[in-house]
């Protein structure tokens, strides 16, 4: 069998209509990815996406000449989207552009200050030694920490499954020794002693829905991967790489149907046999992988199914991830003194975060994440003009906001803020606008509570803990995507893709069982 080092599948497979059938819910960048690797190992592959193109959180919006990414728009391991095209028999770089950002961030102090993250570590230093020279020591042990971690939680464990619990007891040990145990800031204010430096090292689990009050300190590792590999941006936006594996699944023979919604995996015994969709049509299949978070999965499309394990009342009792606002604008002039990626910190950290994960209530205050790609990339924007998307995390839906009556409001105090800080006059200069809020992932995205990264990453919300990428209550049922193993990002899920892609059964042995039974009836 020749097989591509990395993903660990054969080459892809010629495309006939005999072979076992793979139904994939979902065309995010998890569900695309399974779908892409899967055709590859030699299934027949079919996407079902509610949507009208590919993404799902990385969807794209077009409007007035501008394009505005969706959701996510940092790549940290582009090595892993390298592989992945090399296992379906592509080249990245013939599909997709992928470049550096330089510097990371450009995160803004409430007092007007600024602090610049990159991978240089002189310049990093520097930085640190404006604030506070005393903990120059503490962020180089702190960068020796998130190596070690990395080199463990991530390089060894990231695509490996957590459905086995002695492959999990195996891995105790070494994991109790890297302090899982501790939150992100835990780990963090060990090393720093400036409460502002403790922030810029601090905040990166936001960007997977995590409370860095108590997400596992496993995370700690995004700080060695960012400097180790980068901070990368796709030209054209996050949704070209969603383009890009769509067409990796076409081209092996797979199919996407867009503007079709499953309504139920269908099951018999412990096996699903397909799905329904909500037009009523039925889809045979060998084999189901979900896309959808993992609580839409077991409460909705198996609603029932007697479930021994995500029984309705355990899915409840999760903690799921924040929900988020996002204002989508163009403007007619440009900003040339904005770079890339913008972290406006607000007054207060430890207080807003504990407002909205465990009060869930919709602060006064707000820190935000100004995004503008036009910085680096004239595709999406008119001549002269700029594409931004602000961002600001919020409570999902499990609190008491009324975002049909207060997300205007809450847009104006946004743009009042950027404004007085970075975009002056910027009222007078919008062109195009638009808003996302937690109904937006709720109704458009089917995230549950309208939580923007499905469940939080907590300890007891990891690995094993997780839902499995091979299901506990279906013995053909997949789980791919944010709220599965490993996680959210666009690491985590293209890692959950490969895992739902090597527990797949080998599509050959189906087909001879197949076979076998025909011959028999």
């Amino acid at each position: 069998m020749n097989v591509v080092q990395g993903f660990g599948l054969p080459k892809p497979q010629s495309i006939g209509s005999t072979r076992p059938h793979a139904a994939v819910i979902g065309a995010g960048i998890g569900g695309l990815a399974a779908g892409a690797l899967l055709g590859a190992k030699g299934y027949r592959v079919t996407i079902f996406d509610p949507l009208d193109k590919p993404g799902g959180r990385a969807y794209a919006f077009e409007q007035d000449g501008f394009t505005f990414d969706a959701g996510p728009t940092i790549i940290t391991a582009p090595w892993l989207f390298e592989q992945l095209w090399e296992a379906c028999g592509g080249k990245l770089s013939d599909d997709v552009d992928i470049c550096p950002n330089i510097p990371f961030y450009k995160i803004r102090f409430p007092d007007g200050t600024f602090f610049t993250y990159s991978a240089d570590k002189d310049a990093m230093e520097a930085e640190i030694a404006k604030i506070e020279p005393d903990d120059v020591k503490g962020y180089r042990s702190f960068m020796a920490e998130s190596k070690e971690i990395y080199e463990y939680a991530f390089l060894e464990l990231a695509d490996k499954p957590f459905h086995s619990l002695p492959f999990t007891l195996s891995t105790f040990a070494k994991l109790i020794r890297l302090g899982g145990y501790r939150s992100v800031y835990n780990v963090v204010s060990k090393h720093f002693r400036n409460d502002r430096l403790r922030s810029v090292f601090s905040f990166h689990p936001l960007l997977i829905g995590g409370n860095p009050f108590t997400t596992t300190s496993f995370y700690c590792l995004i700080a060695h991967l960012e400097s180790k590999h980068g901070v990368h941006y796709a030209m054209g936006g996050t949704n070209a790489l969603a383009r890009g594996i769509a067409s990796l699944v076409t081209r092996n023979g797979g199919q996407i149907r867009y503007g079709e919604t499953v309504d139920t995996i269908l099951t018999s015994g412990r096996h699903a046999t397909g799905v329904r969709l909500s037009s009523g049509e039925t889809v045979s299949a060998d084999i189901v992988v979900s896309n959808s978070d993992p609580a839409t999965t077991y409460s909705k499309l198996l609603k029932d199914l007697p479930r021994r394990r995500w029984s309705d009342g355990k899915l409840g009792r999760q903690d799921y991830s924040m929900g988020l606002f996002v204002w989508y604008f163009g403007t007619n002039r440009r900003y040339d003194d904005v770079g890339h990626h913008t972290m406006l910190f607000g007054p207060r950290y430890k207080g807003l975060l504990k407002d909205i994960f465990k009060n869930r209530v919709l602060a006064e205050d707000f820190s935000l994440y100004l995004h503008r790609p036009s910085a680096n990339d004239p595709s999406v924007a008119p001549d002269g003009c700029d594409a931004y998307y602000v961002l600001s995390p919020v409570p999902n839906l499990k609190g008491d906001a009324d975002w049909e009556t207060v997300a205007e409001q809450y847009r104006a105090k946004i743009a009042a803020e950027l404004e007085a800080t970075l975009l002056p006059d910027l009222s007078k200069h919008i062109v195009s606008s638009r808003i996302s809020t937690p109904l937006d992932f709720r109704d458009r995205l089917l995230s549950w509570q309208g939580a923007a990264f499905s469940l939080q990453p907590n300890l007891f919300q990891s690995a094993w803990f997780r839902p499995h990428n091979k299901s506990e209550e279906l013995d053909n049922l997949f789980l791919c995507g944010a709220g599965t193993h490993p996680g959210a990002g666009l690491p985590g899920v293209v890692c959950s893709a490969k895992i739902v892609a090597e527990l797949a059964p080998d599509p050959e042995s189906l087909a001879a069982v197949q076979a076998g039974t025909e011959a028999c009836v």
